[in-house]
């Protein structure tokens, strides 16, 4: 069964943050990880951010940049592209669970439904209440 990366684990990937060490252990024990365009989006943004509110250096932002896209041809990632109404579907999430999260978690929760997928790795505590209101696996790196 497939695990989704929401951001939050990705980025602990790309940079070493307390979690880091557990989320890479969860991902090598995964047949199949599941990066959507969307989280590589939100992760590319994150990365544009910090360049321009002089965090990081453009040659870093260039390197975490190539291990993102890294990711697309390295076991046990798998990329999947999202051609649906994310926010649609987010809107039925909210109506059928009542459970509150961000509009960046929703949507990672809509790209989850949308792929069919029903495990989760995150760091958000409120990501990980609605996942679960909605009969989603959860996993927390910590």
């Amino acid at each position: 069964m497939s695990l989704y990366l929401d951001t939050s684990c990705v980025w602990k990937l790309l940079v070493d943050e307390p979690e880091s060490t557990r989320v890479r252990e969860l991902v090598g024990n995964e047949p199949v990880v599941v990066v959507s365009s969307y989280a590589e989006f939100e992760a590319e943004q994150v990365l544009l951010a910090l360049r321009l509110g002089g965090k990081i250096a453009a040659r870093q932002e260039a390197r975490i940049g190539r291990v993102l896209a890294g990711f697309r041809g390295m076991d046990p990632f798998q990329h999947r592209a999202l051609p649906y109404d994310l926010a649609r579907i987010a809107r039925q999430q909210v109506l059928s669970s009542g459970v509150y999260c961000r509009t960046a978690d929703r949507l990672h929760l809509a790209a989850m439904e949308a792929l069919g997928l029903r495990r989760l790795l995150t760091n958000d505590e409120q990501q990980a209440t609605a996942a679960r209101a909605l009969g989603f696996g959860v996993l927390l790196p910590r």
